[in-house]
């Protein structure tokens, strides 16, 4: 059976929606920036519309983008990076929990309003239920940690160290140059929402440039270019 295109109620191209929606996604860029850098390029939107557009197609991209990369096995089951980062929604404290592999690809991310043991376990049982059980899981000194994986078995599996999770503590970098320029968020759903689509798009362009020579980035840059431009192609 073929399967409908989302586009097909919609006007504007999916090319340009797939632009405006990486441009929000990827990039520091307020929805105004992008509507300017729309209008640039001669096509005449308002944010409002990239808005409509980013909620209506954000989560459809980054759930294909990870569907992909399951399909590839490109998940790592080696070691695990784990830690949370303070998130404040309309002057209240709320913890953005992250899992990211060796290679810096974040694996799941989860908000919740505590960072206690049961925190810790539902965010444990939500990653390992989609990837699997890695074989090392590196984490700071928080006893919910330690808590929590002794509850599931995986006690023995846990490490710690003064600079062995820098991993995934900058991992946290692009979501807080996003967060800035999103001026924060207005409720605990829109930052998941928004959270869990910001980490699947910056897996998928994240090519390590530092590792690679010039010409392989390039090369790795248009792939993941081109892939992006046939995401829920019909």
């Amino acid at each position: 059976m073929m399967r409908r295109s989302p586009f097909r109620y919609f006007k504007t191209s999916p090319e340009i929606i797939r632009l405006a929606v990486m441009l929000y996604v990827r990039f520091p860029l307020s929805l105004r920036n992008v509507e300017d850098l729309l209008h640039e390029r001669g096509i005449d939107v308002s944010h409002e519309t990239v808005r409509y557009w980013w909620h209506r197609f954000g989560p459809m991209f980054a759930a294909e983008i990870r569907r992909r990369r399951i399909e590839g096995m490109r998940s790592s089951h080696w070691r695990w990076h784990l830690d949370e980062t303070f998130v404040k929604i309309n002057g209240e404290m709320h913890y953005l929990w992250r899992a990211a592999d060796h290679e810096g690809e974040v694996l799941e991310s989860f908000v919740t309003k505590r960072r206690d043991r049961k925190a810790a376990l539902k965010f444990l049982r939500k990653a390992m239920r989609k990837h699997g059980q890695p074989e090392v899981i590196v984490t700071d000194r928080l006893r919910s940690y330690g808590a929590a994986l002794k509850e599931i078995g995986a006690g023995d599996r846990q490490d710690t160290g003064r600079w062995l999770n820098n991993r995934a503590e900058n991992s946290h970098l692009p979501f807080r140059r996003r967060e800035r320029a999103m001026l924060r968020f207005r409720r605990m759903r829109s930052l998941q929402k928004f959270a869990a689509v910001h980490s699947s798009v910056y897996n998928h362009f994240n090519q390590e440039r530092s590792l690679y020579s010039r010409d392989i980035f390039k090369t790795n840059r248009t792939v993941a270019l081109a892939e992006w431009r046939g995401l829920c192609a019909a």
